[in-house]
């Protein structure tokens, strides 16, 4: 009897997959395994972390699910998934399917020693690897993702993410975006893509009181009277 595993797809989850995953071919040799033993094999290693070798018995052969991810992540299943699953989620919060604002960040991530040009240094974090930017709802649900070198700048970098993410999402409208977008990047969001871009900053540290009393008393001593509390702020 095979283990179950907590990342295995339920009866339910698989029912709303099935559909949306390439059905086999029915030319060639038939699969010696299903589409869902696949699904929670691949389910297992992102879950896990573990590495493809080291895929336990109980799944198909790694080799067979490495394939079948590489050919998935190829032809854009993954994202036909993840995209009928977040309109799934919306719907059932009464929101609209396709959502009219979005929030978009990067994250730059150490790599392996590999990797060409898709391998870089990000000057502004100190990091060599990659970068992914990433376009996400107001309910935090993933848009689109995009991974490219980590040398590439937020401005350019949010280029490639808002233009991929152009086709499937019409309905967009509203962007925010952090200070590192200021400039070419917010520029081109709002004339080429015709969004309204919203820069959002940190807000500013809280004035220690001991810190504001200590100035007020440097400033005594050059004769300014100043009030410590009139420093903190409201």
């Amino acid at each position: 009897m095979e283990k179950c595993y907590s990342t295995d797809l339920s009866d339910d989850e698989w029912e709303c997959l099935e559909l949306l995953v390439p059905a086999p071919n029915k030319r060639g040799r038939p699969r010696t395994h299903g589409t869902r033993e696949i699904l929670n094999a691949i389910f297992y290693v992102l879950k896990s972390g573990c590495p493809w070798r080291l895929l336990p018995k109980d799944f198909p052969p790694w080799e067979t699910v490495y394939w079948w991810f590489g050919r998935w992540r190829l032809d854009g299943t993954f994202e036909r998934l993840n995209a009928a699953l977040c309109e799934r989620v919306r719907s059932r919060l009464g929101r609209n399917p396709l959502p009219s604002a979005g929030i978009a960040d990067s994250q730059s991530a150490k790599s392996t020693g590999v990797g060409g040009e898709q391998r870089g240094y990000d000057g502004n974090k100190k990091v060599r690897g990659r970068k992914r930017h990433l376009l996400v709802d107001t309910e935090g649900l993933i848009l689109k993702a995009k991974v490219h070198s980590a040398k590439v700048p937020d401005q350019d970098g949010l280029r490639l993410l808002l233009e991929s993410a152009r086709a499937g999402h019409s309905r967009l409208s509203h962007l925010w975006l952090d200070a590192g977008y200021e400039g070419r990047g917010r520029r081109w969001a709002e004339e080429v893509m015709g969004l309204s871009v919203e820069v959002v900053r940190k807000p500013p540290k809280p004035l220690p009181e001991e810190v504001a009393k200590r100035w007020a008393r440097e400033w005594a001593k050059e004769g300014k009277k100043v009030d410590w509390q009139g420093l903190m702020p409201p």
